[in-house]
């Protein structure tokens, strides 16, 4: 057995090593074929979700219903994506990178699911990568990335089409964290610039990534070891404050995103009240999330899209117990804050889910797996850095760290790869998430949803009372009942739904529905007064409401004004090209003697449509109402 000794001539040592250990000779070998080991594996556990499709979960507004995102890569998209706050947000960079999947797969799910696939084994590479050069740790780091490569609290966020923000923001925000280790490395104007404008970039695909700043200063106080409380500054250790006045310019990035997030999130109506949320009910929760987020973390089972906020329904004991664990975990930390990476792992997760909390309480869940993407991180580090410390002063067999760290991939990934069937289609997902969920009021109205448009209006109606029963002023449940009443020519009813609607919600999206539906009821009614009425509404809300224009078309039909019929018509098909929609069109053009054009709109129904005899009886259904 070969010996390693200061008295050991070299010349024994140069014996001639196997190609393995060649290849791990070099670190920079060894750090490449690491990274392929971390693909293989994410693409391994991943590669299924080419089999899933799209679902009614914002993939509409993201993609398959978004004429911006279709229009496929072109300036004007690049500036609507600029200008928009579409589904509640201004993140342009995610608007160009769904426009980019268009334009190469179209409406092809695999291509749009792939490409969050690549986003995240690039997220899982730079990972690792950054954590060995900061920290000269391998194992460790190693750990770390393949933990976040394969844990199933990641599957929403690569698995979902609509949460691509989540993988880009993450690319970028990594980027930015490289690019400040090389200005760390070297200070200059030009790599602070290079931070600067990555963290820029990383805020225009998501903003969940404005803790940056803080994040820096945790990076600066470890692995970098910039900060040290008490010492001047010289060398390479800093007082707080000159490391502060140094983030100065990326904290205006982040004070200037939280005000253009919150404008888009209230012109979407996405911000809930204080009293529908007052702010004790938000603290309960946001205490609670800690403690659901650690345990989903330790225990990913039984993970859904959703969790519905409980609002004032947490007991006394439940808040308690988790704070009196918040608080445990923190008082730990600060024990053995010798060990930084404590601090900075408890701080990174604390700090990292502020802007997803609910203190500012956006949209209807409690908690959401892929808020947990970046702050999952921090505790990898505890776990990760804690356990190869803990092992190191036991001197722990390699081969016994080896083995317990290849079971806890192993279970990770086979529940990952079993969590990413769950988004193969809408009804799989959320016929899941009402089992492992408790009055789970979303999962029930987006199932009706997916049955309502496989023409199973019982079953939906079943799902929709059921949201009613669970949670009695939930707009959506009472607009999607109102469809089904409708298609059952119940229109009185589905007038009281769609005014429910209305009375209940602030939100455009849903708001602009209703008043399109509410402009249906009242034409079905022969009340053509306020049929009008209502599409206008619809229009003030939301100018290109295709639907609004199609149903004032019908009404300029009925009143044989077929030129202006016409002229709504042309407006839908030009904001939602459909088949329906240039038929209508055809039909407007031919009563008002304008055959060509009449001609040229029926010759695009054919092409468009993949269903031609039922977009003609659509058609005649519609101007029989």
């Amino acid at each position: 057995m070969l010996k390693y000794s200061q008295s050991t001539p070299t010349a024994k040592l140069t014996h001639h090593p196997n190609s393995a250990s060649a290849l791990f000779a070099s670190s920079e070998k060894r750090n490449l074929i690491l990274c392929l080991v971390l693909v293989v594996a994410t693409l391994a556990v991943y590669n299924v979700v080419n089999q899933n499709g799209f679902v009614n979960y914002d993939d509409d507004v993201y993609v398959t219903a978004n004429r911006h995102v279709q229009a496929g890569l072109s300036w004007e998209t690049i500036r609507w994506a600029f200008g928009s706050f579409d589904a509640a947000n201004w993140h342009p960079l995610t608007w160009i990178s769904h426009a980019a999947d268009f334009q190469l797969f179209k409406l092809n799910p695999a291509g749009h699911h792939y490409m969050n696939v690549l986003l995240h084994c690039a997220n899982v590479v730079l990972l690792f990568l950054l954590f060995v050069q900061a920290t000269q740790r391998t194992w460790p780091s190693l750990a770390t990335a393949a933990i976040f490569a394969l844990h199933p609290l990641n599957v929403e966020s690569v698995a979902w089409v609509a949460e691509r923000k989540n993988v880009l923001s993450m690319l970028f925000l990594l980027l930015a964290l490289w690019a400040y280790q090389r200005y760390v490395s070297k200070p200059n104007i030009a790599r602070y610039g290079a931070v600067f404008l990555l963290f820029a970039c990383g805020l225009m695909a998501k903003p969940q990534v404005i803790t940056l700043p803080f994040l820096l200063l945790l990076w600066d106080y470890w692995p970098l070891h910039r900060l040290q409380f008490g010492a001047t500054r010289g060398g390479d250790r800093m007082r707080l404050g000159w490391l502060v006045l140094e983030k100065v310019p990326l904290l205006a990035l982040s004070a200037g995103s939280a005000i253009v997030t919150i404008a888009a999130q209230q012109s979407g109506g996405a911000v809930r009240s204080a009293i529908e949320y007052p702010f004790s009910v938000r603290i309960e929760n946001a205490v609670a999330a800690y403690f659901d987020y650690i345990g989903r973390l330790l225990r990913p089972v039984r993970l859904a899209p959703m969790y519905p906020h409980p609002g004032e329904s947490l007991l006394a004991w439940q808040i308690g117990l988790a704070a009196l664990f918040v608080i445990a975990v923190s008082v730990l930390v600060v024990r053995f804050r010798e060990r930084r990476y404590l601090v900075v792992g408890w701080l990174w997760f604390l700090g990292a889910l502020v802007p997803m909390i609910g203190l500012v309480q956006v949209g209807q869940q409690a908690t959401a797996d892929r808020y947990m993407y970046l702050p999952m991180i921090g505790l990898l580090f505890i776990l990760c850095w804690g356990s190869a410390n803990w092992a190191g002063e036991r001197k722990t067999r390699v081969f016994s760290l080896l083995a317990a760290a290849a079971i806890i991939l192993v279970a990770l990934g086979a529940l990952t790869y079993r969590q990413v069937g769950y988004w193969h289609d809408s009804e799989t997902l959320w016929t899941h998430a009402a089992a492992v969920t408790k009055d789970n009021y979303v999962a029930h109205v987006n199932l009706g949803e997916t049955f309502l448009t496989q023409e199973r209006t019982e079953e939906a109606a079943a799902h929709f009372r059921a949201a009613v029963q669970i949670r009695p002023g939930d707009p959506a449940a009472h607009l999607n009942l109102g469809t089904c009443e409708r298609r059952q020519k119940n229109y009185a009813p589905a007038l009281q739904e769609d005014q429910a609607v209305l009375r209940l919600t602030s939100d455009k999206g849903l708001r602009t529905y209703a008043l399109v539906n509410l402009g249906s009821d009242y034409r079905h009614l022969k009340d053509y007064a306020r049929a009008r009425e209502s599409y206008g509404a619809a229009l003030q809300v939301n100018p290109e409401t295709a639907r609004a224009f199609v149903g004032l078309g019908l009404l300029a039909e009925k009143a044989a004004a077929f030129d202006e019929a016409a002229k709504n018509y042309t407006r839908a098909v030009e904001l939602e090209p459909s088949d329906v929609g240039y038929l209508l069109l055809s039909r407007a053009l031919q009563a008002s003697g304008q055959t060509a054009s009449s001609q040229s709109a029926l010759e695009s129904a054919q092409r468009i449509s993949p269903d031609f005899d039922r977009a003609q009886q659509a058609v005649r259904d519609m101007l029989a109402e």
